[in-house]
């Protein structure tokens, strides 16, 4: 299918996010149907129950890492002509049925695959099999050119799959209608700053948030009038520090978090976002991304080369995972719910694949033999992205600072 070319038009008069913090958050509460606030944000005592079975941090593993998985490489997406500019792709999302995903980076344009382009093969066939390349023009179902490069996307819930919000390096947030291939929704209020991060609430309605390199993460109500009225605006970090990225809790909680370039992550309840409920503080550099792994922990990245495992419900960190490279760049990070384990990429071009049991990956893949702009050097995993199904195979997709995708396939082993 063709691409859709859209060109920002004159900027329009932006929605006024001076309204009342508090008063704002009242009448958001009202609509969203949130739990009832709990003393101190305990989150009952299956939290102690879960922790309880982790190992404080810093006592040694009483069994090494081991993997109980069988990865394999599936199929590799590249361009077969040079590309004219960088196509690093800085984000891959599936879509809430899990059938569709969705990529963007500094190229311009949101691809979509479905996973059945993405994995020709018959996977449940037995014994060793072979990898598929494509071309992107082949496995993209269409694609459509954005106005900015795009630092995020995720797909909005409750819309069946039909529209993907994301953030852009001109410090927009969008909306597009996949189905009309075309833009709906316009958000300029970071003052031209990159937005690094988007996510949608899972509560109806459906609000958003936005986390930017002017230092503020700003939570907006898409019914609001044009550009959605702002309902909250904190500021983390006290020197204005980038907000690299934010995620509302999936499990139901009205809690947001985000993670900063003061190397410190935070968790906010929304209903009250005068300060934040607890500071992560363990990171000695920036904190590119937090990811709720369940109900009662939630992973950090940094750029000082650590993923970190935390107790949500008293900031204690539970688990440090090293074995990535990481130092400059922002490589992704996904996490498998339903199997525990944890997806980055790595600067040194390797998708690694962790345990939440255990310190070490358990797994590490390269990407530089196989892909097509090989002789290229200085190259990294920049996005990752894990299937959230629960069965005993797994899908881990992975993309590269040249534009390559590359996708795994887990089996458990017997």
């Amino acid at each position: 299918m063709g691409a859709f070319h859209w060109t920002r038009g004159p900027k329009t008069a932006s929605a006024s996010i001076s309204i009342s913090n508090e008063w704002a958050m009242k009448n958001l509460s009202s609509g969203l149907h949130l739990p009832d606030p709990v003393p101190g944000r305990e989150r009952r005592d299956y939290a102690k129950e879960s922790i309880a079975k982790d190992k404080p941090e810093g006592e040694e593993d009483q069994e090494r890492a081991r993997c109980e998985w069988d990865f394999s490489l599936s199929t590799v997406v590249s361009t077969s002509a040079e590309a004219a500019v960088s196509d690093t792709l800085g984000v891959i999302e599936f879509d809430p049925s899990n059938t569709v995903v969705a990529t963007g980076g500094i190229a311009r344009k949101i691809r979509i695959y479905t996973l059945n382009s993405l994995l020709p093969q018959d996977q449940n066939t037995q014994g060793e099999q072979n990898i598929t390349f494509l071309d992107h023009v082949n496995a993209c179902e269409y694609y459509i050119c954005t106005p900015a490069k795009l630092s995020s996307l995720r797909w909005k819930p409750g819309s069946g799959g039909r529209l993907l919000g994301s953030g852009d390096y001109d410090g927009v947030v969008m909306e597009y209608d996949l189905e009309r291939k075309l833009p709906i929704f316009e958000r300029d209020e970071h003052g031209g700053r990159r937005v690094w991060s988007v996510d949608y609430s899972h509560w109806d309605p459906f609000v958003g948030a936005s986390g930017s390199e002017d230092g503020t993460m700003q939570m907006w109500d898409p019914r609001c009038g044009e550009g959605g009225g702002c309902v909250a605006k904190v500021q983390p970090a006290l020197a204005r520090r980038s907000v690299c990225c934010v995620e509302f809790d999936p499990f139901g909680e009205a809690l947001i978090a985000a993670g900063c370039a003061d190397r410190k992550a935070y968790t906010y309840d929304v209903r009250k976002m005068v300060e934040p409920l607890h500071v992560y503080d363990g990171h000695t550099k920036t904190v590119t991304y937090v990811r709720f792994l369940d109900a009662q922990t939630m992973v950090s990245a940094g750029t000082d080369g650590y993923l970190k495992l935390w107790n949500i419900s008293d900031s204690r960190l539970i688990r440090t995972y090293k074995g990535h490279v990481n130092s400059r760049s922002f490589v992704g990070l996904s996490v498998w719910r339903h199997g525990g384990l944890l997806g980055c990429g790595s600067e040194n071009n390797q998708v690694f694949v962790y345990d939440k049991r255990w310190g070490e990956p358990i797994w590490v893949h390269g990407f530089e033999p196989l892909g097509r702009a090989g002789g290229r050097d200085h190259g990294f995993v920049s996005s990752v992205s894990w299937r959230q199904v629960h069965e005993e195979q797994c899908t881990l997709v992975a993309g590269g600072s040249n534009g390559v995708l590359q996708v795994f396939v887990g089996r458990r082993k017997t």
